[in-house]
C-alpha cells in the first residue's frame, strides 16, 4: 500500500473560478491589461510567476504590490468559491477507509490552502500539508517541497506515489525518485501514450490504486 501524495490545485479541486476572480481584481485596481489570456492555464505556477506573466511586470516592489492585494481579495473569501472535482470527496473517503496515507504536496500559498481544507472539511484527510511558503525563506520549486515532505515525514521514496495534474509534478516526483501517477481532469495535458501514466477519473485512479 503506497503513501499518497496529492497536489491540490487542478488535481483536488477547480480553484480556477475564485483564483481568475482575484486576479482579475488585482489588475482592475491597478488599471493593468493582462498580457496573455485569463484562463485555467494560468492556475497551478507560483502566485509571483503568474502576476509576473499577466502584468508583464519583473519589477519586484510591483510584483509585491500586486501579491499583497491578490492575498487581501483570494484569503478574504474568494476562496470559498473553491470546489473539488466530482468524484473527490468518494475517493478521498474511500482511500481513508482502506488505511491509504494520505500527505497534500502543494503551490499554493499555505494560509489559503489551510483555509479550503478547513472549508471543505477534509482536515481528517491528510497528515501533514506542505507549501512552498511553508518555510522562509520560502522554497523554491515543488522538487524541493517533495524532499522536504519526504524528509520530514520519514517517508521513502520508493514506498510512496505522487499524484498531480501537470508534467512540472512529474519532473518534482522523479527529482525524488518518487512515482508519479497524472490525472487527466486538471489544468495539465497529459496524452495516452506519454511519458507518464495518467487516469481518466478519481474512479479509475480508485480502481488502479
Amino acid at each position: 500500500m503506497p503513501i499518497l501524495i496529492f497536489d491540490l490545485d487542478g488535481t483536488l479541486i477547480d480553484s480556477a473560478p475564485s483564483i481568475l476572480a482575484s486576479l482579475a481584481k488585482v489588475l482592475d485596481e491597478a488599471g493593468v491589461t493582462p498580457c496573455v489570456p485569463m484562463d485555467s492555464n494560468l492556475i497551478g505556477p507560483p502566485l509571483q510567476e503568474t502576476l509576473s506573466k499577466l502584468t508583464g511586470t519583473q519589477n519586484p516592489e510591483i510584483l509585491r504590490s500586486y501579491v499583497e492585494a491578490f492575498k487581501r481579495y483570494y484569503d478574504e473569501g474568494g476562496y470559498k468559491e473553491t470546489l473539488p472535482y466530482s468524484g473527490i470527496v468518494e475517493m478521498l473517503s474511500k482511500l481513508r477507509a482502506r488505511g491509504f496515507p494520505m500527505h497534500l504536496a502543494t503551490n499554493k500559498r499555505l494560509a489559503p490552502t489551510l483555509l479550503i481544507i478547513d472549508f471543505l472539511g477534509w482536515n481528517d484527510f491528510f497528515s501533514s500539508i506542505y507549501a512552498l511558503d511553508r518555510y522562509q525563506p520560502r522554497l523554491s520549486d515543488k522538487g524541493e517541497l517533495l524532499q522536504r515532505l519526504l524528509m520530514e515525514q520519514r517517508i521513502r521514496a520508493d514506498e510512496a506515489l505522487y499524484i498531480g495534474d501537470k508534467s512540472e509534478d512529474g519532473i518534482a516526483a522523479e527529482r525524488n525518485a518518487l512515482a508519479f501517477l497524472g490525472v487527466k481532469w486538471g489544468y495539465g495535458d497529459f496524452a495516452d501514450g506519454g511519458k507518464w501514466l495518467a487516469v481518466n477519473s478519481p474512479r479509475s485512479l480508485l480502481e488502479w490504486l
